[in-house]
């Protein structure tokens, strides 16, 4: 005899119709809910960055036990059901907010993925900030972030010298975009920068205030916290605030924090220090949930998050972030001390020689805790002697970039900064004899070595 299935009373339906729910929810909590909640303090004892970039954020339970997070090289996720896959994606979109406790899940591989999101938790807790997104490059995280907020006809307010990269794109992308720019070079000086930022505002809405601090290469400071009121003054003139953007680059976030100081955005090119290698490409951008918000569905729409390899690569170099940068820091000293009185360099530019008492001296103390390990020096010849003492070097390697294990060596003015018009580099520092150094985490006697009989062929 056949079966049949029982007859359904309005009782036992209400009842399956509940366990249906239940089922539902338990397992909607099991695919959105946060790995365990990773350990900040032991008790009233808070835990340092250096502890914290080995453990958190990843629960070893849900990777068969893996004491390293694996790489999940796949593009896309499955969902347990396609209720689930309706709230991802609205909370992936930004449309929703999680329930609290619960993650976003996991959708697509260009909105989110679990090693993107390990790192991303990582450099937020490092910079001591809400929010993380990671980029394909440091030009995309600048990029990316530039356009959430700034439109055609907008003007940016920013700090020089930049980047190359940065000021390529400030003069020739977003000009062709119809967003101008307006550059300020002293960062500490109240009155220039606020000169400069009514000249903005006469050419346009001020959408954002982009520095980097120190410059790229003349280590240039600029003054967050003095931006910060620059930026209060233009919100009320023009009744919309511009957001305050910081590349961090050459010494986040070991020795400088910038939202700490008045930031709303930390800007990173992760190739350099975090990564650490020389063997990725990488940005970042941080800041709190709000800020972010626009930061991050930019990014989803357009397509610059960054791939599970590269991110693992950088969950790898941030365990060793603190101990490389220090290092390096202290190379650094070592081998700006040797140049400082040598015949053949005519000045040099590195953070802590600053004078203490000096307004440079004064910001430097507040706002950073070390120097970092790129600094550049004009060396006594011009463009001719540069060229020979690049050429000579035998353990630096002439390349462009900083940041990594290795040191190099690079001559901004004909390599980095070539596209800045020659009156620009002029006036901002960026000489033919200006020779950018990046300090690796060799034997310091080494490098002075190799230093010393460079410049005698030069």
């Amino acid at each position: 005899m056949p079966s049949h299935p029982p007859l359904l009373t309005a009782s036992s339906l209400r009842k399956t119709r509940k366990r249906r729910a239940t089922f539902r929810i338990q397992t909607a909590r099991q695919a959105m809910v946060k790995p365990f909640p990773s350990k900040t303090h032991i008790g009233n004892h808070m835990l340092h960055p250096e502890t914290l970039m080995l453990n958190y954020g990843y629960d070893p339970q849900l990777s068969e036990g893996a004491v390293k997070p694996p790489i999940f090289l796949t593009s896309t996720f499955v969902f347990r059901t396609a209720e689930d896959g309706q709230d991802f994606f609205d909370f992936v979109s930004g449309r929703r907010e999680p329930p609290e406790g619960m993650g976003a899940g996991l959708v697509y591989s260009r909105f989110n993925h679990p090693n993107s999101e390990i790192v991303e938790d990582r450099l937020a807790v490092y910079e001591r900030t809400e929010k993380c997104a990671l980029f394909s490059s440091g030009m995309a995280a600048i990029a990316t972030t530039i356009l959430a907020y700034a439109r055609p006809g907008d003007v940016i307010l920013h700090s020089q010298p930049l980047y190359g990269g940065t000021e390529t794109l400030f003069s020739k992308t977003l000009a062709g975009l119809s967003i101008g720019a307006v550059g300020f070079a002293d960062g500490i000086d109240e009155t220039a920068v606020r000169l400069a930022a009514e000249d903005a505002m006469r050419k346009g809405r001020v959408a954002m205030i982009f520095i980097e601090t120190p410059a790229n290469p003349t280590n240039g400071l600029v003054d967050i916290a003095m931006v910060r009121r620059v930026t209060e003054m233009i919100g009320q003139a023009q009744g919309d605030t511009p957001i305050v953007a910081c590349d961090n680059t050459l010494l986040g976030p070991v020795f400088q924090r910038p939202i700490e100081h008045g930031a709303d955005l930390s800007l990173y090119s992760l190739t350099k220090y975090i990564g650490g290698h020389s063997d990725l490409i990488a940005g970042a951008a941080l800041g709190s949930k709000a800020i972010m918000k626009d930061v991050k569905a930019l990014r989803g729409a357009i397509g610059t998050q960054l791939d599970p390899h590269s991110c693992w690569m950088i969950s790898r170099s941030l365990e060793t972030l603190s101990i490389r940068m220090e290092k390096a820091d202290s190379n650094a000293l070592l081998v700006a001390d040797y140049l400082r009185d040598h015949a053949k360099v005519a000045d040099i530019h590195y953070l802590a020689y600053h004078e203490e008492a000096s307004p440079a001296g004064r910001l430097f103390a507040r706002q950073c805790t070390g120097a970092g390990s790129t600094f550049s020096f004009d060396i006594v010849g011009g463009q001719a002697a540069a060229f020979k003492f690049l050429n000579a070097l035998q353990i630096f390697k002439l390349a462009v970039s900083l940041g990594g294990t290795e040191s190099l060596a690079s001559l901004p003015a004909s390599m980095t900064h070539s596209g800045v018009p020659a009156d620009i580099r002029q006036k901002i520092g960026i000489l033919d004899s200006t020779i950018r150094l990046s300090i690796g985490i060799e034997h310091p006697s080494d490098l002075i070595a190799d230093i010393a009989q460079a410049l005698n062929e030069a």
